[in-house]
């Protein structure tokens, strides 16, 4: 319990202090909109840093050099708990724009830094919400940012490894020509989900797959990417089990 007052407390005490920031923040974006979502970006990278720290949280990475440095790309992880976000987001090597619910917009402070940090909010039940993301997430990344999104729509609080796939979650890519990278998480939800209220002391397993390009690529291609995708973060995800053990 003592892990889930001091990250709670972090979050609270960062996000009232990070209010001067925002300001600046919103000052800079006058001038710049990409150099406000970098530096809002260096921010809340830190105070994740942080906050992970607190959970007793260790993270082992493999390959991670397979995530190109010089290109965006779009990142497609599993999705398992609410600090998913928070532990991709401080491996981010280049600016990262994240797809979340609309729901998260409701969240004081941290709903505004994302904003700052290019984050979309995604409205599921609205189709022309849908299409309006995609096309401003292509605008992102053909203006060199990366972009996120976790296609299985929701938090998997199930038995299987991965939730099906949401119907146009990998558009972006095939509109932007960006490559994509599965991301495999491993004992995310073991951190705090697994025994709500308390945060855990744990080990979580993150794996980034080689690129899968997408320019080029036919319709029926683009077609079986979806199902290509899953089948490797589900062999990854067995497989990383056993360093958990």
């Amino acid at each position: 319990m003592f892990r889930f007052i001091t990250a709670i407390g972090w979050t609270v005490i960062f996000l009232l202090a990070s209010i001067p920031f925002i300001l600046i923040e919103l000052i800079v974006g006058l001038f710049s909109k990409k150099a406000r979502a970098v530096s809002s970006q260096w921010i809340i990278t830190h105070a994740f840093r942080v906050l992970i720290f607190f959970t007793g949280t260790k993270v082992k990475v493999i390959g991670e050099e397979n995530v190109p440095l010089d290109r965006p790309v779009l990142y497609v992880p599993n999705h398992r708990s609410i600090f998913d976000i928070i532990l991709t987001y401080i491996r981010a090597p280049r600016q990262t724009a994240y797809i979340a619910k609309k729901e998260t917009k409701r969240v004081p402070i941290f709903s505004i830094w994302m904003a700052l940090m290019n984050c979309q909010f995604l409205d599921r039940s609205d189709l022309r919400s849908g299409l309006k993301m995609i096309n401003k997430a292509v605008e992102l990344i053909k203006e060199g940012s990366s972009v996120c999104i976790f296609p299985e729509g929701t938090r998997n609080k199930g038995t299987e490894i991965l939730q099906p796939f949401h119907d146009g979650s990998l558009k972006i890519a095939e509109k932007a020509g960006c490559p994509i990278v599965p991301v495999t998480i491993n004992g995310s939800a073991e951190i705090f989900e697994a025994q709500f209220p308390k945060v855990r002391k744990t080990t979580v397993i993150i794996e980034y797959s080689k690129p899968i390009e997408t320019e080029g690529l036919t319709r029926q291609e683009f077609r079986e990417l979806s199902a290509k995708v899953q089948e490797t973060i589900k062999t990854n995800y067995v497989k990383n089990l056993e360093l958990l053990k």
